[in-house]
């Protein structure tokens, strides 16, 4: 069953995180995250060390202030949808009591009444390989990871996830709008897999065994 928990503030909604896996915490599982490796996670889970706080980062900062105007402007885009958003709030889902959803936004299909996830992305470019990352039809492995965390605790049927890259050259911004939708059906295996490698990593945070660190690839 699939319960949402609603906070008064933000504060409590951080300290609920705790002992849990994220979205953002999946990729680190898989180690597919750029910036923390799954032994880094690892150390966080058991309390050997603290998540950095970057609360303060500008770029944290930036997204978290235009997170709700890219949610307005897709709702605008996209009429076909419902678009909710529920503030500081977790999904929980029993049969993965591991894991936990905290979307940036809920969707309701107008037409059939299927539920889907709303997630939004903004990145600034620095280079030709972060631009690389963003490049054809395919999101970020980490974005991809994340997203599919949260169909698995919601159970809902798709995802949109808009992703706002900007790029500065010569004081001028451009500003690049890029919409992915990712249908259940069609990753049902890649779901699967995250299942299995999260129940394996709780296991071993249980039982206070340090994980064998996952390089990237190169």
């Amino acid at each position: 069953m699939v319960t949402r928990k609603k906070f008064a503030s933000k504060p409590e909604w951080l300290l609920a995180r705790k002992g849990k896996i994220g979205g953002s915490d999946a990729a680190a599982v898989l180690g597919l995250n750029p910036y923390k490796n799954n032994v880094e996670f690892w150390n966080e889970m058991v309390g050997i060390t603290k998540p950095r706080d970057i609360s303060n980062e500008p770029y944290v900062i930036y997204g978290t202030k235009a997170e709700e105007h890219i949610r307005a402007i897709f709702a605008l885009d996209h009429p076909e949808y419902k678009v909710e958003y529920f503030g500081d709030n977790m999904l929980l889902n029993d049969k993965y009591p591991f894991a936990h959803a905290s979307l940036d936004g809920e969707l309701t299909e107008l037409e059939t009444g299927r539920k889907g996830i709303f997630e939004c992305k903004t990145s600034e470019l620095f280079g030709s390989m972060h631009k690389e990352k963003w490049d054809g039809e395919h999101i970020p492995d980490n974005y991809y990871i994340q997203v599919l965390h949260y169909l698995m605790v919601t159970e809902y049927e798709f995802v949109e996830l808009r992703a706002q890259i900007k790029s500065v050259w010569n004081k001028s911004i451009r500003l690049i709008t890029k919409d992915y939708h990712i249908e259940r059906a069609d990753v049902e295996e890649d779901i699967e897999i995250i299942k299995r490698s999260e129940r394996e990593f709780m296991e071993l945070v249980k039982k206070r065994k340090k994980p064998a660190l996952i390089l990237p690839e190169i």
